[in-house]
């Protein structure tokens, strides 16, 4: 069983915490880009491999400044991710921009940025024509429907809202080709947080083969393939993290068998990893302030579901730790809870944990509840249920310093957009 990291012992933790009040989420810039250089690495095998980071994971433009810095492009979906991604000093086709059901302007801007556009639908192909204009280079994202199995997150292929059918895809670049798009690119992404490499390696040899037949129908060759995101990290101790080499040498085997062969050779291989990239080096930081103990114990936290809502939304692990509690016995069995009126704003349920002292109980050593593998979907899905004020962000720096990078919201931000 791994034992999970975090990046700072109870002393520098707390006092942190004196600084910046709980809760807030905190980020380690030296394993994010060690991350980064892993997968660069390993990926190398492939000429002119890169990573478009899905902003989604963490929408903040200092990590993104960061990512680009280690030449990580930006996976965009939305109007303002775009303008994100804009602010991080990324731009062009370094830039790829898939959304679906997508608003005109929301196309407008992705063309103004020169941004690589990744249609959802067939009759996007008309629409983006109509509204924006068809660009030189035109992605068209694939759903296999019941050809490929998808997983708890995503969903399976054939329900999801996503992508065109096989036919569609086929049909899809011979139109683009008649209306005198010169440059196209093939997506996918079918399964989220997915932990087998045989998975990802088969998604690869899907799309390898589509890429193959509508050359041989169409005449078109491609200029890359996305295989899209959904690489997992390991939320729980005893899960083991993707071994990106293992990962790579798979993919470069299916390449060498169909790609080469049909005379694609040299495509491009891209991918839009976020959480894989982010996850494991981000943390919710809370203070344990209340314990219940009615048909089950409860300790409560000053944040809530509305700061991080995958285990309420999905009952998704994440992993606890009380700093200087670390070899402690796991003698208790609490539910982790927050303060919002839903009986879903629970962090982890009938958990094995330290005893746990709470800031009504004992204010001056009330423990710290740290929850890890943050770093992806975490701040970035907050909301403001119940009038909840989503909490700050901060980064732990390369040479040990700490600096906020977005504040915690207050009352008068809750405010400010109402006439």
């Amino acid at each position: 069983m791994n034992r999970k990291y975090f990046p700072l012992d109870k002393a520098a933790v707390e006092k942190l915490a004196q600084q910046y009040p709980t809760p807030f989420y905190l980020y380690d810039e030296k394993g994010i880009v060690e991350n980064i250089r892993r997968i660069k690495a390993a990926f190398s095998v492939f000429s002119g491999y890169k990573n478009y980071f899905a902003v989604k994971a963490l929408p903040n433009p200092r990590i993104l400044k960061i990512l680009a810095a280690e030449g990580l492009g930006a996976d965009c979906s939305s109007y303002t991710e775009l303008l994100l991604s804009e602010m991080a000093g990324i731009s062009g086709e370094d830039i790829m921009f898939s959304s679906n059901e997508t608003p005109a302007r929301e196309y407008e801007t992705a063309r103004k940025m020169g941004a690589i556009i990744n249609l959802d639908d067939f009759t996007h192909i008309g629409f983006l024509e109509k509204t924006a204009g068809l660009p030189e280079l035109v992605s068209l994202r694939y759903n296999p429907g019941p050809l490929k199995e998808g997983n708890a997150i995503i969903g399976r292929p054939e329900e999801a809202k996503y992508g065109l059918t096989r036919e569609q895809i086929v049909s899809g670049f011979a139109l683009l080709k008649e209306k005198g798009v010169g440059r196209f690119a093939l997506h996918t992404m079918v399964a989220s947080n997915e932990l087998s490499v045989p998975y990802h390696v088969e998604t690869a040899r899907m799309l390898f083969e589509l890429a193959v037949e509508v050359k041989n129908k169409t005449g078109i060759t491609f200029e890359f393939i996305n295989l899209g995101g959904g690489v997992g990290i390991p939320y729980r101790p005893e899960q083991q993290a993707v071994e990106y080499g293992v990962l790579a040498a798979g993919i470069q085997n299916a390449y060498n068998e169909i790609i080469k062969p049909a005379g694609l050779d040299p495509l491009g291989i891209r991918t839009e990893w976020g959480r894989t990239v982010t996850g494991p080096h981000g943390w919710l930081v809370s203070r344990a302030i209340h314990r219940k103990g009615i048909y089950r114990n409860y300790i409560g936290l000053d944040s809530c579901m509305a700061d991080m809502m995958r285990p309420g939304l999905y009952g998704a692990y994440h992993h606890i730790t009380i700093p200087g509690k670390e070899d402690a016995p796991l003698s208790e069995v609490y539910d982790v809870v927050g303060s919002l009126c839903e009986n879903n704003d629970k962090f982890a349920v009938q958990r094995k944990l330290p005893k746990i002292v709470t800031a009504a109980e004992d204010a001056a050593h009330a423990d710290l509840v740290v929850i890890h593998d943050a770093g992806a979907h975490g701040r970035s899905m907050g909301f403001n249920y119940n009038g909840k004020l989503r909490c700050g962000e901060l980064l732990l720096r390369q040479d040990g310093s700490v600096v906020q990078i977005r504040r915690p919201e207050t009352a008068e931000d809750y405010f400010a957009t109402l006439e």
